[in-house]
């Protein structure tokens, strides 16, 4: 029989997705000699055999975790191939950007660590070649152990043999390790002196049954835990008496708090595991944890979290706090004696183990299908598209910031950093732009940051650039959104809470026509001003005065326990315009109509206000109101300050708070300043589609996750037959700037 050979050179997600051993398995079934080796981040295999055709098949298709991007085959330039098929030694090569995300623990390593038969019984490190951690240990690629922290835990005799077995599910399986020769879990007093027992998950969980707060390290970096009970004590300690937590649920339970879709059950169970943010059965339950009509839950995604619910279950609990143990917007904490060191205050005891984390990765969170926070399972996130032969770097703007990098027809799009306004998340985003450029070879040639000159990140970008002599250029904060979203000619809607606009002024209401490089400002929110500017942000009742600057509005507040020289100072500081920056935010109007309704008086955390105006308005049914435009150097302008006055007009005929008429009127309120916002910005889309002749509406911004107000757009867009867009795969917050910049920064180099 004639045989067929040739070198194959693969492209895609290759790596930590169980390629190498699916070739061997395959190489082996259809008698094909040869060898398979990782070269970087492509896989080059030598191979000959009277199956070739098949063979190449097979590898087109892949394991079902990888993601084919090219397959090439050459002549075979080497001497002869081997008498049987094997797996060589990595070693160095191209680097076309693919580096394997964390994958949730399998089934397969769940019923190994309840087998008492199995040697991998109770071991918390548990994973085989389909799951576990893989960027968070991830040093350089090549993916192999000892690129990765595993390197410190030499395998055993049984791991090792498991390694080498084709017919193992851990054949070059680079995290194997069990009891005898992988990581350790300890627990540790708030002095990190060890506490001595014989099973530290199963004490850790009575401590928490007890009433205990205990702080875990999972794959990405350090979590805090409680029960149910002891859920406001941890917010007194953390100081965070509003803010909602996540929970970590047996599927059990989540069905038992949560209305769950079909789609939405694939989220919470698929390889990712993320935070899932659902519609509780009962609004009043779990007020402790989260006080909306809505529930963040996970379910348990490694082993330590599966034994450490399975040691709960002997004291009835199937529901934790798991909450990321850091301040918001700063970086994870990977380390047991930083841990320590900030949260001796807050947990009574660290679950901790020795597996050194690289990479900090934070939960992802999901809303309606929409990423939240893009980060742990689906970042690294890496995105075909063509931008030509320049290296580029985006570096997002200041809040929910991630950074991208654009190499070789792909953009990679680290997971999550935070909010840089501290040096301490500047320093985290430095060095993961440099441990990201590291690992895909990256030489930047150009660096795009956020138009705002103040942005630590702009500031990042600019030193960066005069280092390495690259090209530096800024995006305005929103054409980034709109770019992240569609490359094609749109109308964009940008809906969020702040971003530097052309004028200088404080967007966050924009309407765009065009295309990336030429999108035309057409349409904005109605410029207000912002009594004493990030105060109004903190203290919304000063952004509804900014709305509506008149007697009736210092009446409310005055009767609110403003005194008169407060609301005297308030007046004079708008009509004088004392640090009254201009904002055409549709955040900062949420803000003021949760203040008006007197739902949230004081941000405690971001984006609180228009949080709990959403969830009261979750409840109502809404009211159509006529709505009020100009026109404006070119641009249509929805009234924003008319919406205002309706909604403070129906407020003041209000019944008492306290009675279910009144609560029933705020609801339905809610519900018509979302809905009539909404309709609005969807009106002026609507138009400029019409003058401009476009059929594509796009829509982003972190107000987009807010489900009425997405879903009215959409209804009124597609009413007119026109196309709603949204990006899927990226969050529509600020999770895509850095995307969009690299985007906008390709397009600009193209000419």
């Amino acid at each position: 029989m004639n045989e067929d050979c040739g070198t194959i050179r693969v492209r895609g997600i290759v790596q930590g997705v169980g390629f190498r051993p699916y070739v061997y398995a395959m190489a082996v079934a259809l008698g094909i000699r040869g060898t398979v080796r990782n070269l970087g981040s492509e896989v080059e295999i030598l191979a000959t055999g009277p199956h070739f055709d098949q063979f190449v098949a097979a590898i087109r298709k892949g394991p079902p975790r990888a993601v084919i991007d090219s397959v090439t085959i050459t002549p075979l330039t080497t001497g002869p191939v081997p008498d049987n098929f094997s797996i060589l030694t990595s070693s160095e090569g191209a680097r076309s950007g693919m580096i394997p995300p964390d994958i949730a623990i399998c089934d397969e390593c769940l019923a190994d660590i309840a087998d008492p038969a199995s040697r991998y019984y109770r071991y918390w490190a548990t994973s085989c070649v389909n799951c576990g951690p893989r960027y968070s240990i991830l040093d350089q690629l090549p993916y192999d152990r000892q690129r990765t922290t595993m390197d410190a835990f030499p395998v055993c005799r049984d791991c090792g043999a498991e390694y080498i077995d084709p017919s193992s599910r851990r054949h070059h399986a680079q995290t194997i390790a069990c009891q005898a020769c992988g990581p350790g879990v300890r627990l540790y007093d708030r002095a990190s002196d060890e506490i001595g027992v014989d099973d530290p998950i199963g004490e850790a969980a009575a401590r928490l049954a007890a009433g205990g707060v205990v702080a875990l390290k999972g794959i990405g970096g350090f979590h805090i835990a409680c029960t149910e009970a002891t859920a406001p004590l941890l917010k007194e300690r953390l100081g965070r008496t509003e803010q909602p937590f996540a929970v970590m649920v047996t599927p059990a339970c989540a069905d038992r708090i949560a209305q769950i879709s079909e789609a939405e059950r694939q989220q919470l169970t698929g390889i990712e595991h993320p935070i899932v943010v659902l519609v509780k059965r009962d609004r009043s339950a779990l007020t402790g944890i989260s006080n909306l009509h809505t529930i963040g839950c996970m379910l348990p995604y490694t082993g330590l979290h599966h034994l450490l619910f399975s040691a709960l279950g002997n004291h009835a609990t199937d529901l934790l706090v798991m909450t990321s143990a850091n301040m918001p917007g700063y970086p994870m904490i990977t380390d047991l004696s930083e841990a320590v060191a900030r949260l001796s205050g807050v947990a009574d005891c660290f679950l901790s183990h020795d597996r050194r984390i690289v990479n900090r990765c934070d939960d992802s969170v999901i809303r309606d299908g929409y990423l939240i926070r893009l980060s742990r399972g689906y970042a690294p996130l890496r995105t075909r598209i063509p931008l030509g032969d320049r290296c580029i770097l985006g570096v997002g703007g200041e809040l929910n910031v991630n950074a991208t990098v654009y190499r070789d027809g792909f953009t990679v799009t680290s997971p999550h950093i935070g909010n840089v306004r501290n040096p301490k998340t500047l320093q985290y985003l430095e060095q993961t732009v440099e441990n990201l450029g590291g690992l895909l070879g990256a030489d930047f040639d150009l660096i795009v940051h956020d138009l705002h000159p103040q942005f630590l990140s702009t500031r990042y970008a600019e030193q960066l650039g005069e280092e390495l002599g690259a090209e530096v250029i800024a995006v305005q904060h929103h054409r980034a959104h709109i770019a992240a979203t569609t490359q094609e000619p749109c109308v964009g809607i940008a809906i969020d809470g702040v971003g530097y606009g052309d004028d200088r002024t404080i967007w966050g209401g924009e309407v765009f026509a065009g295309e990336v490089l030429h999108l035309d400002r057409v349409g904005h929110l109605e410029a207000v001003p912002m009594p004493g500017g990030d105060l109004a942000t903190r203290f919304p009742e000063r952004m509804l005065y900014g709305l509506i600057p008149d007697d009736q509005t210092l009446d409310l507040l005055s009767e609110r326990g403003w005194s008169e020289v407060e609301c005297r100072a308030l007046q004079q500081q708008v009509q004088k315009k004392i640090n009254t920056p201009l904002t055409s935010s549709t955040g900062r109007v949420l803000d003021a109509m949760a203040a008006l309704l007197g739902i949230c008086r004081e941000r405690t955390y971001d984006g609180e206000p228009a949080m709990v105006l959403e969830s009261v308005a979750a409840a109502g049914t809404p009211r159509p109101w006529d709505l009020e435009y100009r026109t404006e150097g070119g641009a249509e302008i929805l009234s924003t300050r008319g919406l205002a006055r309706e909604a403070l007009s129906e407020y003041l005929t209000f019944d008492r708070p306290g009675t279910s008429r009144g609560q029933q009127q705020r609801a339905d309120l809610a519900a018509s300043v979302q809905y009539n916002l909404a309709r609005g910005i969807a009106g002026m889309a609507v138009s400029a589609a019409d003058e401009h002749g476009l059929r594509v509406v796009a829509l982003s911004g972190g107000v987009a996750i807010n489900a009425m107000i997405r879903e009215t757009i959409r209804a009124t867009v597609c009413e007119h037959g026109l196309t709603f867009q949204m990006n899927d795969r990226y969050p529509p917050g600020d999770g895509c700037v850095s995307f969009g910049q690299v985007v906008y920064g390709g397009k600009k180099s193209q000419g």
